[in-house]
C-alpha cells in the first residue's frame, strides 16, 4: 500500500486545493482505495465516504440500488463500474465517485471474467471508465493492481 501513497498524496493536494470530495464504492480492491485515500493526513477534507460493495445484497442495502436499475447490466462490466460510481456519488452529495467491480482471484467470477479482470469508473465533472485485465490469478496482487489502476484514472480525471 506504501507505494500508492504518492499516486493518493497528488489526488488529496487537488482536492483540496478545489475543495472537492470524493466516496468509494469497490468490491475487488475490497477496500483499499478508500484505504489509500485516507491514509493521507488530511483526508477528511475530501473524503466523503464509501462501502466495499462485494455482493448483491450489498448494492440493494448499502447504495440502495434495485435490481431493476441493473436489469439488463453484467456485475462486472463497465456499465456496473459507471452505476456503483454514479450513485454513491449521489447517496454522500461527492463531487466524484469512483466504482470498481472485478474478479480478483485465484479464479474467476460466476459471469464468465477471468481472475485479473477489473472495471473501474471516475464518475464527476468528467466521466472515465476502464476495463483492466491483468492476466494474473494472484488475489492480493489483483487487489493492488486494481486499486493503483482506479488512483491512476482518478488521478487523471483531476487533471
Amino acid at each position: 500500500m506504501r507505494e500508492l501513497i504518492p499516486i493518493a498524496e497528488q489526488i488529496a493536494a487537488r482536492l483540496k486545493e478545489r475543495r472537492e470530495t470524493v466516496a468509494v464504492s469497490e468490491s475487488s480492491t475490497g477496500g483499499l482505495i478508500s484505504a489509500v485515500l485516507l491514509a493521507v493526513p488530511g483526508a477528511s477534507a475530501y473524503f466523503l465516504g464509501g462501502g466495499v460493495i462485494y455482493t448483491q445484497a450489498a448494492r440493494r442495502g448499502i447504495l440502495q440500488v434495485p435490481d431493476e436499475a441493473v436489469k439488463g447490466i453484467r456485475s462486472s462490466s463497465e456499465p456496473y463500474a459507471l452505476v456503483k460510481a454514479r450513485t454513491i456519488r449521489e447517496r454522500v452529495g461527492a463531487t466524484w465517485g469512483i466504482g470498481e467491480t472485478g474478479a480478483t482471484g485465484p479464479t474467476g467470477n460466476r459471469y464468465g471474467d477471468k481472475p485479473g479482470h477489473s472495471c473501474l469508473a471516475v464518475v464527476g465533472p468528467s466521466e472515465k471508465v476502464i476495463t483492466l485485465e491483468t492476466g494474473d490469478s494472484d488475489r492480493v496482487t489483483n487487489m493492488e493492481v486494481f486499486t493503483k489502476a482506479a488512483l491512476e484514472l482518478f488521478a487523471s480525471a483531476l487533471r
